[in-house]
C-alpha cells in the first residue's frame, strides 16, 4: 500500500499484521480519489474506522488541510501514527484513539468537515450507527455540504438512509465492494 498522488505520492504506508483491518486496496483508493479530486483542496477531512490512515492520509496529500483519524484499535492506531510522520502530514493530523461514536461525540463543536469518510468492519451495521448518530444528534460538524462517503460490502442495504434524512447521491460499486455518497 502507498500514497498515490500528490505531496507525498509514492511513500510505502505500513498496515498491520491480521485480519483486524483491510486497507483499501491502491486501484479502489485511486478510483475513489480520481471522483473527489476537485473537492479535496483546502479542506477539513475526516476518517473514521481508519485502519492504516491511507484514506486520509490520501487526503492530506492531496491537498486537504486538516484530517482527523478515529480508531480504535491501538495496533491500527500506532500504525497511523508512524504512516503520518513518515509522510510528513502529521502536522495537519489529529488523531482521536476510541471507539467510533464517543470520538464523534468528541468533535461535538468543531466546524464542519467537508467530507467524512468511513470503512466499518464489514457486516455488522457500523455504518448505519454512525448515520444514525449523526441523523439524531445534528453534530455541529456536519452541515449541508459535508459528503459522507462509506465504504461497504458489495450488496450492503442503505434503504433506511432516507428515513435518517440522507440522500445517496452516488454509488460505485467494484467486484466485492462499493462506495455509498451521500448528504445530510
Amino acid at each position: 500500500m502507498r500514497v498515490i498522488a500528490g505531496k507525498a505520492r509514492r511513500l510505502p504506508l505500513k498496515t498491520i499484521e491480521g485480519l483486524d483491518t483491510r486497507p483499501t486496496t491502491d486501484r479502489i483508493k485511486e478510483t475513489l480519489f480520481n471522483i473527489l479530486q476537485n473537492d479535496l483542496y483546502d479542506i477539513r477531512f475526516l476518517d473514521i474506522f481508519s485502519g492504516s490512515g491511507g484514506i486520509g492520509i490520501e487526503a492530506l496529500s492531496r491537498g486537504a488541510s486538516e484530517a482527523y483519524f478515529i480508531e480504535n484499535n491501538r495496533a491500527a492506531a500506532a500504525c497511523i501514527k508512524e504512516n503520518l510522520k513518515f509522510t510528513h502530514l502529521d502536522a495537519q493530523a489529529t488523531l482521536l484513539q476510541c471507539d467510533v461514536l464517543a470520538g464523534l461525540g468528541r468533535l461535538e463543536g468543531q466546524k464542519p468537515f467537508q467530507i467524512i469518510f468511513m470503512d466499518p468492519p464489514y457486516g455488522k451495521e457500523l455504518e448505519r450507527e454512525v448515520l444514525e448518530y449523526i441523523a439524531v444528534h445534528s453534530p455541529s460538524f456536519v452541515d449541508a455540504s459535508t459528503q459522507i462517503i462509506v465504504e461497504a460490502r458489495l450488496g450492503t442495504d442503505f434503504s433506511y438512509a432516507e428515513d435518517l434524512g440522507f440522500t445517496v447521491d452516488r454509488v460505485k460499486e467494484y467486484k466485492t465492494n462499493m462506495h455509498v455518497f451521500l448528504h445530510k
